[in-house]
C-alpha cells in the first residue's frame, strides 16, 4: 500500500505589524515512502515551516496538502500519528531514563510490549548499556542516538528531521547520519531532513532547494 505527501500549489507567509514575510508560493511536491529527500536552503527561507506543512503540523496559508497512508487518504491528525520526529535539540525528558525516554511514545498509544520494543531499539543503536542513564548522563551524541531511535520506535510510515546534526561535532554528526539512513532503509519509511549539512544531503536519494521561495531540485 503506498503512502505519500501531496503538496499541490502550496503558498505560506506570516504577518508581521509592519509587513508580510513570504516565504514561498506555487509550490508543489509529492513525497513517499521508501524514499530519502533532503530539503537545503539559506537560513530564514522556510525549511522548517515546508517540513512542518508536509507532516501535517502546519496548515499553509493557501494550496493543497494531501495525505494518503495505506493507500487511503487521511487527515492531518492520522499523518502526524503514523510520523516520528527527530530534532536539533534532543527534547528527551530529564526525569526518565533512556529506555523509559524510547519506550514512551509507545506507552502513550498503550502498547504492552513498549519496553520489550524500546530495548530492541537500544540494542540497535548499540545504547543497550546505557538503559538506566539519564540524559545528563549521556553525551550529545548518545542523546540524539536515543532521539532516533524514539523516532523510529513505532515503526512510523514518514520520518521527519530539522537539522538533527546541528548540535553535534562532525565526528558523531556522521554516525549519526548514517544511523537514520541504515534506519530508514530498513523500515521503508520516507525520510525528510531540513539540514545545512553537504554531506548529510549528498546521502539523500534526492535533494532539493528552497530559496528566494522557489523549491528546485539539486542536481
Amino acid at each position: 500500500m503506498q503512502n505519500k505527501i501531496e503538496l499541490t500549489r502550496i503558498r505560506h507567509y506570516f504577518d508581521t505589524t509592519t509587513e508580510r514575510i513570504e516565504l514561498f508560493r506555487n509550490l508543489s511536491q509529492t513525497i513517499i515512502s521508501g524514499e530519502s529527500l533532503a530539503i537545503v536552503g539559506p537560513s530564514g527561507a522556510g525549511k522548517s515551516s515546508l517540513l512542518s506543512i508536509a507532516a501535517g503540523l502546519e496548515i499553509p496559508s493557501e494550496g493543497d496538502i494531501r495525505f494518503t497512508i495505506g493507500g487511503k487518504q487521511v487527515d492531518a491528525l492520522a499523518m502526524r500519528a503514523n510520523s516520528g520526529f527527530i530534532f536539533q535539540q534532543f527534547h528527551l525528558m530529564p526525569e526518565l531514563d533512556a529506555i523509559g525516554n524510547l519506550a514512551l511514545p509507545l506507552r502513550l498509544k498503550g502498547d504492552p510490549n513498549a519496553f520489550d520494543k524500546a530495548a530492541d531499539w537500544l540494542s540497535k543503536v548499540d545504547l543497550k548499556d546505557r538503559a538506566r542513564h539519564h540524559p545528563h548522563q549521556l553525551s550529545g551524541g548518545e542523546q540524539q542516538r536515543i532521539a532516533v531511535a524514539r523516532a523510529f520506535v513505532s515503526t512510523p510510515r514518514f520520518i521527519f528531521a530539522d537539522e538533527p546534526t546541528g548540535n553535534l561535532d562532525a565526528r558523531t554528526s556522521e554516525g549519526v547520519t548514517d544511523l537514520m539512513f541504515d534506519c530508514a532503509r530498513e523500515t521503508s519509511c520516507g525520510l525528510v531532513i531540513v539540514t545545512h549539512s553537504k554531506r548529510l544531503a549528498l546521502k539523500a536519494d534526492k535533494s532539493l532547494r528552497l530559496e528566494s521561495g522557489l523549491l528546485e531540485l539539486v542536481a
